[in-house]
């Protein structure tokens, strides 16, 4: 690994790829889309953007990666997963379909489209531990939130107890666990790139 620029791939079956090789490449990284077990195996940390969590779990076996995924997670690879990407790193799912595959990584449940459908998208600034600089400002879209989390589970964020976030306020939407991070929202959408510097520093050091 090049400690100064990490080569970070993006995980390329669906969802806001562009997007977040953007925000990894203005953090500091070299990117590349990741479709192949070749190219999973060159990669010294990895992306799982939004989507649809059922999809990308279908598609990941389609395209033979969901073992070799599994495998280098459990060996420690960094790993950050948005929207979607968190639902795929916890262990327990909750709405989710019965033969939805879990990446683990996270030792949480999370409970799919929390947030309601894709009219009900929600944005709330978030103050998010071991980010600095003032609250994010975080979108939400069909997201998931955590249900629960194992004492192994760093909480990084949870919604403002807020008028407008009704049923959310006081829900966990960002966690760390070691070197896997995850976020209910999409700081791939808003300009910040704030937590995808935070993933790039994850993988420099680890």
């Amino acid at each position: 690994m090049s400690v100064d620029r990490p080569l970070i791939g993006v995980l390329a079956l669906q969802g806001d790829v562009r997007e977040h090789t953007a925000a990894l490449t203005e953090g500091g990284a070299r990117v590349i889309s990741v479709r192949r077990q070749s190219e999973l195996a060159e990669v010294d940390g990895l992306v799982l953007p939004g989507g649809e969590s059922t999809t990308i779990s279908r598609l990941l076996e389609t395209f033979e990666l969901l073992e070799p995924l599994r495998n280098r997670i459990a060996e420690g690879m960094p790993t950050y997963g948005s929207c979607a990407g968190m639902i795929l790193l916890a262990e327990k799912v909750l709405d989710g379909r019965p033969d939805q595959h879990q990446l683990g990584g996270l030792d949480m449940i999370v409970r799919r489209n929390a947030f309601g459908r894709q009219v009900d998208s929600f944005e709330e600034d978030l103050d998010v531990a071991g980010i600095d600089g003032g609250p994010m400002h975080a979108v939400f879209i069909r997201a998931p939130w955590v249900e629960s989390a194992s004492p192994a589970v760093e909480v990084l964020a949870t919604v403002p107890d807020t008028p407008a976030a009704g049923a959310a306020a006081g829900r966990i939407v960002a966690v760390r666990q070691g070197d896997v991070l995850a976020t209910a929202f999409h700081p791939e959408l808003g300009g910040d790139h704030r937590v995808h510097r935070l993933f790039v520093d994850i993988v420099r050091k680890s």
